[in-house]
């Protein structure tokens, strides 16, 4: 298997609902790197995964949705505890309908996969792993 990464960065805003979230409950921020893996079995026609330079500005856009926002406002977000799991899932979800839809390129229906990676620190990171 096949697979180029790239990486971006979002602050957000955030509280959780639940005991097992302890301080977490109360409005607190977040800065998250965030990796997106692209992954497929074989290279495409121009011996690629997918167009590093498409992959890097959907991942800003996805991003750009999020970044510098109170997700507790947000309406998709809705009733969701935002935990960097979560996170993760719905940046998974939002880059595969963005393959789908071709803004990747006619080059990115052959992805295999998705992984989308946030590292809170230096020592914890939560990730997603979705097919295509």
């Amino acid at each position: 298997m096949f697979s180029i990464t790239v990486r971006d960065h979002i602050m957000i805003a955030h509280s959780f609902r639940g005991e097992v979230f302890g301080p977490a409950q109360k409005l607190h921020g977040a800065t998250f790197v965030v990796d997106a893996t692209f992954r497929r079995p074989e290279l495409d026609a121009d011996n690629i995964v997918v167009d590093i330079g498409l992959a890097s500005a959907q991942l800003a856009e996805v991003l750009g949705e999020l970044n510098y926002r109170n997700l507790d406002d947000e309406p998709s977000l809705t009733g969701i505890n935002t935990s960097t799991e979560a996170l993760a899932r719905i940046i998974a979800d939002r880059l595969a309908e963005r393959v789908h839809a071709g803004s990747l390129g006619a080059g990115a229906r052959g992805l295999a996969g998705i992984t989308v990676t946030l590292h809170e620190s230096h020592i914890a990171w939560a990730s997603y792993e979705r097919t295509l």
